[in-house]
């Protein structure tokens, strides 16, 4: 019987080395783990803001532009949590929607009231802002040896 009582060093182990490279692409492009909750929140909150903010039957066309910009962000967070590694270069997509979403009520809607102007500009910032530190991030992380 195998003696399980002896506990040597893993810097003794025949494959350390593999198992360091292996842990650290594993890890490597997790360094923005934290903003992918965020991102699925504000892309949930996006997708539902024409009925929280009341603007729904006011502006069918920003209603609909929200639903589909908020499930898109949303489908950029689950990327993010599922291949982060091949996602996070689709950072900067998220930049440009949120600079997008900021000017949208303007060219998508009509006759915006400020209520929706706000919120618009509210989520494209967050969306601005969460893109460039995944993009950041993402930049950082690739370029290390």
């Amino acid at each position: 019987m195998a003696n399980l009582s002896h506990r040597g060093d893993m810097a003794t182990h025949p494959d350390v080395s593999e198992m360091r490279e292996r842990y650290a692409r594993m890890l490597g492009g997790r360094d923005v783990a934290l903003v992918d909750g965020p991102v699925f929140l504000l892309g949930l909150y996006c997708a539902a803001s024409p009925w929280i903010v009341h603007y729904a039957t006011s502006q069918p066309a920003l209603m609909t532009h929200n639903l589909i910009l908020g499930i898109a962000i949303g489908l950029l967070a689950l990327g993010f949590t599922r291949a982060p590694e091949r996602m996070y270069g689709l950072s900067w997509a998220m930049c440009a929607m949120g600079i997008w979403l900021i000017i949208a009520p303007w060219i998508v809607g009509s006759g915006p009231d400020r209520g929706v102007i706000i919120n618009n500009i509210v989520i494209g910032a967050l969306a601005l802002a969460l893109g460039l530190v995944c993009a950041v991030t993402a930049a950082k992380s690739t370029s290390r040896p």
